[in-house]
């Protein structure tokens, strides 16, 4: 059995996580890290990383950006493997994730779910044919109450778009005021309102067609099932390295 500690565990994805683990038999949560305490939980719910003293295989971070620096101290000291589920991180957050990578192992995935990266491989393979003759475009929409603007998931494409063109490119995080747009342009928009779950649409649009890859959440099961998988791959993992979807699911192609 592969004992998972859940930090954020009273938040909606911790209990959406919580409620999923029951369809992994060869998994369980037998600890949650949260400020705020959830009756409906049944394993013990500690306030802070601090007050932790259960033993576990692997740390799963579904809480925030800014608990960053205290997961990693916390795990280096447990010498277990974390899974990074948060999103937001700075450049100066993803320059630690990948230091302390030397040190542990470390899962992190702007996004948990097996849709979307696919789509993402996919990107990599298209993007160099199509970039020529198409201008690429990203627009990804989130509930109301999501903090970080563009998603991670957004952010997660861009990145992959952009390494995958030879010749220099930039982003454009939504547009305003009177320009033209230039070819070298990847334009990145976001939307949020109400309950959505997570949508994405990549559009490469040409002068006589228009090509798009769209992925639409419509559950936040499918993140955790995703986080889940990322524990049951994780658990095995004792050489330090950074680690993502792409070796979960074995997509590196």
């Amino acid at each position: 059995m592969i004992r998972i500690l859940l930090h954020g565990c009273s938040g909606r994805m911790g209990k959406v996580i919580t409620a999923t683990c029951a369809n992994f038999p060869n998994l369980e949560i037998v600890g949650g890290i949260d400020k705020y305490t959830a009756p409906e939980l049944k394993y013990p719910i500690f306030s802070s990383l601090d007050e932790c003293n259960i033993e576990y295989d692997v740390l799963l971070d579904f809480s925030s950006a800014a608990a960053l620096n205290n997961l990693l101290n916390f795990s280096i000291k447990s010498n277990k493997p974390i899974v990074i589920c948060s999103t937001g991180f700075d450049e100066e957050a993803l320059k630690l994730i990948s230091t302390t990578s030397k040190t542990i192992p470390i899962f992190r995935s702007a996004n948990m779910s097996i849709g979307i990266n696919l789509i993402n491989n996919i990107l990599r393979k298209v993007t160099p044919f199509l970039y020529d003759n198409y201008d690429i475009e990203i627009v990804e929409k989130h509930h109301n109450q999501k903090l970080d603007s563009p998603s991670g998931t957004a952010v997660l494409l861009a990145d992959t778009i952009k390494d995958s063109i030879k010749e220099e490119t930039h982003f454009v995080n939504g547009r305003d005021g009177l320009a033209k747009r230039q070819h070298s342009e990847i334009g990145i928009h976001a939307v949020r309102g109400g309950g959505i779950v997570g949508d994405h649409e990549v559009i490469f649009a040409g002068t006589g067609e228009v090509i798009e890859l769209t992925h639409k959440a419509i559950s936040r099961e499918v993140f955790a099932v995703g986080a889940l998988k990322a524990c049951e791959y994780m658990a095995g993992i004792t050489s330090p390295s950074l680690y993502n979807m792409d070796d979960v699911l074995n997509l590196k192609f």
